[in-house]
């Protein structure tokens, strides 16, 4: 990150984090020039099926300013149309798309950069009739988590800590309390806001027992397998899914399934992060079962919503990150195969851990601590809590 850089040389516009994600979902061409260090980029950056994304460091504008070669540069900004600058914070950024402007490109900057992209949380109501159900999708991870209201209750599912204030303040806006904050497993990409809701908030803890064997060193509720819980006049009905991780629980909502990370929409889940390489393979043939047993209990037409989605990943018509099971199960390949086939292929290309994930999960058991700026910043980056594409 730019310690310092210099203002801008001239005017130039500005796109905040959530007119960047209109585009992105309106299927907008974006062309963005990331001005951070190749690994910072490499790391996390924004993507997606319509940006054309190029990295090219800050010093290489500062060294073209002195020397008057800014559109030497140009000719390698991949993609067409106006110029989005993205820095990790909106301030190098800024200055980037200052000269651009000065040389007469169309330029504009990220407003609060990375950062801001991170802090962006938005939210969609999930077709249910019965029961409201919010959706909270987190773009710059593709974390999901979930609201369950009922009367004068609620619920949040799979809570990230950045943004607890924001489940209570919601709750109240469908003039209903929090009552449960409720972890469908030990997460290893995102701090869970579990503990944070009980603790500033008065909301009752609860994990699945079998997470909370895991190591769990905080007052929580614990959920057995055949577990529910009462919100207004509906009931969150705990499914083991085991296999991304030994207590891997979904909750099923009327005809709803939070999913949590057992099957996603484009994929499955890992299931490394837990037990390393060595216990991979027993976790890949629970997660085998999973999706091809304990699942295959629920009816065809169950909406699956799950904990997260991938970059590629295209939203449903109203704009949830949802299908139907029956739909899942012709859609991924992974589902197809036999047991050892799909045991090999899911442990024989396992992606990238998620950055910072064992402390991360100790935070989330209670045994480490983070202040709300170094959790914040634990969990910048991808979640990469999928298994690479079968």
């Amino acid at each position: 990150m730019v310690e310092n850089p210099p203002e801008p040389p001239t005017e130039h516009p500005s796109l905040s984090a959530a007119t960047l994600k209109e585009r992105l979902d309106a299927g907008d061409s974006v062309r963005l020039l990331d001005v951070r260090d190749r690994d910072e980029f490499e790391a996390w950056h924004i993507d997606g099926p319509t940006v054309s994304a190029t990295q090219l460091p800050f010093a290489k504008f500062l060294q073209a300013k002195v020397t008057g070669d800014v559109e030497g540069l140009l000719d390698d900004i991949d993609g067409d149309g106006p110029i989005t600058a993205v820095c990790a914070r909106g301030e190098a950024s800024a200055f980037v798309a200052g000269l651009l402007v000065e040389h007469g490109v169309d330029a504009r900057n990220l407003a609060d950069g990375m950062e801001g992209w991170a802090r962006l949380y938005e939210a969609h109501r999930l077709p249910t009739d019965s029961v409201t159900v919010l959706q909270y999708e987190r773009p710059a991870s593709g974390c999901l988590s979930y609201l369950v209201v009922s009367g004068d209750e609620a619920a949040v599912v799979d809570p990230l800590r950045a943004f607890t204030d924001r489940y209570v303040e919601d709750a109240a806006d469908h003039g209903a309390t929090l009552r449960y904050a409720v972890d469908t497993h030990v997460h290893a990409d995102h701090v869970s806001g579990v503990a944070h809701l009980a603790a500033d908030h008065g909301v009752e803890p609860v994990v699945p027992a079998r997470a909370v064997d895991r190591g769990v060193s905080f007052d929580v509720t614990e959920l057995p397998a055949d577990g529910s819980l009462s919100v207004g006049s509906t009931t969150l009905d705990a499914v083991p899914l085991p296999g991304h991780t030994t207590g891997m629980t979904g909750f099923r909502v009327g005809e709803t399934l939070l999913a949590g990370d057992s099957v996603f929409l484009e994929s499955v889940a890992r299931p490394d992060l837990e037990a390393g390489d060595d216990g991979a393979p027993e976790l890949a043939r629970e997660l085998y079962e999973t999706l091809t047993e304990r699942l295959a209990a629920l009816p065809e037409d169950t909406l699956v919503a799950p904990g997260h989605r991938a970059e590629t990943t295209e939203p449903a018509a109203d704009g949830t990150y949802t299908a139907r099971l029956g739909e899942l199960r012709d859609r991924l390949p992974a589902l197809a195969l036999d047991r050892e086939t799909f045991v090999e292929r899911i442990c024989g290309d396992i992606p990238p851990r998620p950055a910072n994930f064992e402390r991360i999960v100790a935070i989330n058991l209670g045994t480490d601590a983070a202040d709300d700026d170094t959790a914040f910043e634990l969990e910048l980056g991808p979640n990469n809590c999928a298994a690479a594409p079968l």
